[in-house]
């Protein structure tokens, strides 16, 4: 059999066929130092043009291999369309990486919600889809083009005071899930956009709701749901993601209806594979930071090789790849995935 095409490979996958071997990618973000430098971008730059965030996008394939090309980079283009401010920290040096934040929360009450009209029009909605017809013309016949959304809970995270959401979580749920429901709508839309643009799999980041912050029963009565929805009203291929120890509710995960799941080091593959079955499509769990950006080469090796034999449909960072992981690293992660993923049976 002739290898297959990272495209081939991971649209397989998705579609719960056996493909030549697993697949190593990701559906965060994964720009490096090393891909800034290839085009002389500084960091901040690549928030605000879409052409170089598409350029951007594509290093991580052009350079190491990595399977897929992903953007945006930040976790903040809902809440700019929601109107909140963003400090992109331009006066950084080109050789500062420091991602955007959100200035001004814009929500404290259902009311509060503004979503504008022509949502393909707001914001930097504008720049990913750039970045995504640039990503398509630069590597798309050879790898997946990959966005993302924030699920309904870390979006509500991201325009509303934390401890106020926190708080009101418990005290107000029939408050907070009306605001949830109001940005599946949001969240809806925009995924619809980004898919009209061409893109082969899209992730939900629902990070803000592992275990270490919210119970497994609040998880079910107040997260669930609105995923649920998301998930019936979205395209797929679509992945769902949440950071943290997941290892309580990886069943209410896959029970959300997204194609596949990705977990990060936290959680112990090997039982979530035993508990939710071979039919599951399990991404994960590399550690982002701790191994790929501190860690030797033999550390990301073994680390892969032990992803891999825990059950992993594909090697996946479990989060966004922090730009100063070391080529050497990066390369690492890549022949390690070749090696071992032809041993697996997944």
């Amino acid at each position: 059999m002739s290898e297959m095409t990272s495209k081939e490979r991971i649209l397989k996958i998705f579609r719960g066929e056996r493909p030549d071997r697993v697949a190593c990618f990701s559906g965060m973000g994964n720009v490096t130092v090393e891909g800034l430098r290839k085009h002389d971008y500084a960091f901040y730059e690549i928030h605000l043009d879409g052409e170089k965030m598409g350029n951007a996008a594509c290093t991580s394939y052009e350079i190491y291999g990595y399977e897929c090309a992903v953007a945006p980079f930040d976790l903040g283009i809902e809440a700019e369309i929601l109107g909140s401010e963003m400090n992109f920290y331009t006066h950084k040096g080109k050789d500062d990486i420091v991602y955007p934040t959100v200035k001004t929360k814009s929500v404290e009450r259902p009311e509060d919600i503004n979503i504008p009209e022509n949502l393909e029009e707001a914001g930097r909605v504008p720049i990913v889809l750039k970045a995504i017809e640039v990503m398509k013309e630069r590597v798309g016949d050879d790898v997946p083009v990959g966005t993302y959304i924030l699920g309904p809970y870390t979006l509500a995270g991201q325009v509303m005071n934390l401890e106020y959401l926190l708080k009101n979580s418990f005290k107000k749920p029939v408050m907070i899930r009306e605001i949830l429901d109001t940005f599946v709508g949001l969240l809806s839309d925009l995924a619809k956009i980004y898919w009209d643009s061409g893109i082969d799999y899209l992730t939900v980041r629902e990070m803000g709701a592992p275990t270490d912050v919210l119970s497994p029963r609040m998880f079910r009565t107040l997260i669930q749901p609105p995923l649920k929805e998301l998930f019936k009203k979205i395209q797929k291929p679509a992945v769902l993601h949440i950071c943290g120890d997941t290892n309580a509710i990886v069943d209410l995960m896959w029970e959300c209806g997204a194609t596949a799941i990705s977990v990060e080091q936290k959680n112990d593959v090997a039982q979530t594979r035993e508990k939710l079955g071979e039919n599951a499509i399990i991404f994960g769990n590399l550690d982002a930071f701790g191994t790929l950006v501190q860690g030797t080469p033999d550390d990301v090796r073994e680390a892969v090789r032990r992803a891999i034999e825990n059950g992993v449909n594909s090697v996946w960072p479990g989060c966004d790849i922090w730009p100063s992981a070391p080529k050497e690293n990066m390369i690492a992660m890549v022949e390690a995935t070749k090696e071992f993923g032809k041993l697996s049976s997944h």
